[in-house]
């Protein structure tokens, strides 16, 4: 996501869709990263849904922080449907959505989306939990 002029992203570990029609969906980030001091900005998003060979983007939106590193500097990237959030080039599995709501869920802010614009990729599987078990956050729990 972007706002402000500063991107930001995040490997998201509790997400689901919420509503067909509209399509909604939660995505929840922890305060401790430093994406979430941007998402709560942010008016729109970009949720990109990981191949199962997409480990190395993972561990780069997983283990490292935006604190100390842009980590959108090492990826291409283009900006996405609304002109400003990035949409990473590698990966064709994505949606991009208007922040409706934000929930404060404890040690994540949950936030509503409401998609506007996806594209479904040609990718099989999904890069899932049990891949991502071993990461070690970028930032404190």
């Amino acid at each position: 996501m972007a706002t402000g002029g500063e991107r930001s992203g995040c490997l998201i570990g509790f997400a689901t869709q919420c509503s067909i029609n509209p399509p909604r969906y939660w995505a929840c980030i922890s305060k401790a990263n430093h994406t979430w001091k941007v998402a709560v900005r942010a008016e729109t998003m970009v949720v990109h849904v990981l191949g199962p060979d997409d480990r190395g983007l993972a561990e780069l939106f997983g283990e490292k922080t935006g604190d100390d590193i842009d980590k959108f500097s090492g990826v291409p990237w283009e900006p996405g449907p609304d002109g400003v959030t990035p949409l990473l080039s590698g990966c064709t599995r994505w949606f991009a959505g208007r922040v409706l709501q934000q929930v404060d869920s404890g040690d994540h802010t949950s936030f509503l989306i409401e998609s506007f614009a996806a594209s479904s990729g040609t990718e099989e599987g999904q890069f899932g939990f049990q891949q991502a078990r071993d990461l070690k956050p970028g930032h404190a729990p």
